[in-house]
This record gives C-alpha cells, structure tokens and sequence, in this order.
C-alpha cells in the first residue's frame, strides 16, 4: 500500500517554511510561527496542514495583507521552468513533494487575500510556477468571477506553460480535493472559452488539463462536452485528438453512443462469442475469477472494436450495479478470431466492498453487452 502523502509532508515543512522565509525577511517571527503551527500540525491530514500553516503566516507576518504577500514572494525561490509528466509525485526533492513546500503560500493568498485582487492575481501567478494555484484560485471566480476570468484569459499565452495550466485547471468545475465551482457547471460557457484557447496548447502538461476539464464538463452537461469534442475534431492534430480522446474516456467506457462513434468505434460489432468460461464459479473473497472467451468475426470485412468487460457486482441490498473494466481494443479481419482472457481479482478493497451472490459477467463491444456467465460469491 502507497505511503500516505501527508508523511511526506512531516514537521520539517514548517520549519523549512519558517527558515526559507527568514532568510530573505530576517523580521520574521520565526518562532511565532512554529509555536502556532507545531502543536497540533502531526494530527491533520494532508491538505488541513496546509490551511493550518496559512493560519500560522497570517499569525506571523504583517497584519498589512500587501506588505505579507512582498515577504512571501521574495522568499520563493527561482520558478521552475518545466514540469515532470510521469506522475503528480514525479517532482521530489529527498523523501518530500517539493513543491508542496508551497501549499500554505497559496492557501494564504485564498483565505486573507479575496479584498485585495491585483495582489493576490500577482501572488498566485508567482506562486503557480513553484506549486499550483489551482485551488487558491477558486474562492476569486467565486467571488470574483467576471475579473478573475479576464485575467485568466491575458494568460492563455504566457510563456510559462504553469500559467497556462492555471487557466484550464483551475477552472475545471469538479476539481479534485476543491470545492466545485456551481456556476460553471450550470453554464460552462466561459471556461470552454478558455480550452478553446488552450486545446493547441503545446504543452502535453496544459493539454492533459484541458482533457481534464472537459471531461468535469461532461459530466454535468454530457451534450455540451460531446458537441465540443465533435467541433475538436474537425481536423484536428494528433495532439488534439489525444485531448479529445482523453477527455472523453468515461463516457466511452459507459458507452456513450457519439463518444464510441467519434473513437472509431461507433459500428455495431459483428461477432460471435464461444468458449465462455469463468473459473473458478465458487469463489470466496481474496480469491481470483479468470474470465476468457474466443470472438469470431462474422462480418465481410475487418472491423474495429473496443471490448471491454461489466461485472455487475451485488450490493448490499441484493440489487446489482455494473462495474466497467478495460481489456483491449483490436482491428479483427472478417472471418477472424481472437482469444481473450482476463483475471478480476476480488481482494478486499477501501474503494469497494464485496457483497454474497451471484455476479454476472459480460463483455462490452462497441457498447453492446455480450454475456459470459456468472461466479457465486460466498460470505
């Protein structure tokens, strides 16, 4: 199991924060600042022991909101010029996530800087360039819709690609760890202004963040998000249709019919199924099914398909709600076949809780449900 982010975010955060601060701000009440933040910091999640340390640098630094946000700024270190894109943990430094060194700043700016607007668009756009002002952002397109926009939309060209992705994460309306942004899911006509924008960007880091934003768009307004990806992809790049195809990729798995058809996967599929099996039948939790099958084509000519697998796991109540799972996507010649096969664990899961009884199992086909079988699962 993956070591939870808040250990590597221990208690020499705060005092590197107070150390980095003193160093370009020698006034600083250093000590004030632990002695507010130490106490209780090791009991708080991740994201609560950064508002507890925005707390300590409102408790510490001048009541002057303007003169505080000068100190935290000159004691930021040089922006970093690209980013890491394996992983959201790529960027370490040591056994700590680095720029998270920066969360309390941000955090800072949400929570005291809302009355005083130019300096707090001057403090994040600084600040997105060590850390993210993704979630600092949020409380001014609440509060302050119609500016902050504006001044989201003179960024859509920085030559910082942590700026430009500003713009289109920022403003995605069901952003991870963040409040949701209500207005822009009623009406996400002023963010898809900016992707519009964004959608050539040449940074694959801003581009996976406008696939993220307009699939947080499709999940309220699904017709808006299709008609979007439609008029994206008249002619697109192969670097937009990789937005496209990322951005519509939970509402190919819950097989919508347009996204399927823009995929490339729109065709009824024609195929037979045979040699269903699913072994073991009886199985108990922490056990392992595998299902496998062969698919014969039975068209005239090659088609392509994308086959995934539904279990439709029994609830609590003893009613059944259907889990997609990815398998393949293949090109099958008419009169071809192909053998699939896949292991389903059923490990005990914090995101899933098995329950007794029949589970039934199909494949999914260019959306169309072919069933397997079933596995008894005992208590």
């Amino acid at each position: 199991m993956a070591e939870p982010l808040k250990n590597l975010y221990g208690p020499e955060i705060p005092r590197r924060i107070a150390d980095m601060i003193s160093a370009a701000h020698p006034a600083f009440a250093h000590n004030k600042f632990l002695e507010f933040v130490m106490p209780t910091y090791e009991s708080l999640e991740l994201m609560p022991r950064g508002w507890h340390m925005a707390d300590g640098l409102r408790h510490a630094l001048p009541d002057d909101y303007e003169k505080a946000v000068d100190i935290l700024l000159t004691s930021l270190p040089t922006a970093k010029a690209h980013v890491a894109e394996t992983s959201a943990t790529a960027d370490r430094e040591g056994n700590t996530l680095a720029p998270f060194l920066f969360m309390p700043h941000t955090f800072f700016v949400a929570r005291y800087g809302l009355n005083h607007f130019d300096t707090s668009m001057r403090a994040q756009y600084e600040l997105t360039q060590r850390f993210t002002a993704e979630f600092s952002i949020r409380p001014f397109l609440q509060q302050h819709t119609q500016a902050t926009l504006k001044k989201l939309e003179s960024w859509v060209d920085d030559p910082s690609e942590h700026v430009r992705r500003l713009i289109s994460e920022g403003t995605r309306p069901r952003l991870p760890w963040a409040s949701r942004l209500h207005e822009f899911q009623k009406d996400p006509g002023p963010v898809l202004s900016l992707l519009e924008a964004l959608k050539d960007d040449p940074s694959l880091y801003v581009r996976r963040s406008v696939a993220n934003n307009l699939n947080d768009i499709g999940k309220d307004n699904p017709a808006i998000m299709l008609d979007t990806a439609e008029r994206w992809m008249t002619q697109a790049s192969a670097e937009r249709a990789w937005i496209v195809k990322h951005a519509l990729r939970v509402a190919v798995k819950n097989a919508e019919p347009r996204a399927l058809a823009l995929m490339g996967f729109g065709n009824k599929a024609l195929i037979e199924v045979s040699d269903r099996r699913i072994s073991p039948e009886d199985v108990r939790e922490g056990d392992a099914v595998t299902l496998s099958c062969t698919l014969h084509s039975t068209a005239k000519k090659s088609q392509t398909l994308l086959i995934d697998f539904v279990v439709h796991y029994v609830k609590a109540n003893t009613s059944t709600r259907p889990k997609v799972f990815k398998l393949t996507s293949c090109n099958l010649a008419a009169g071809d076949s192909v053998f699939l096969s896949k292991k389903l664990s059923l490990a005990p899961m914090t995101t899933r809780q098995h329950y007794a009884g029949e589970h039934k199992v199909a494949l999914l086909i260019n959306g169309q449900e072919f069933e397997l079988g079933s596995f008894k699962l005992n208590a």
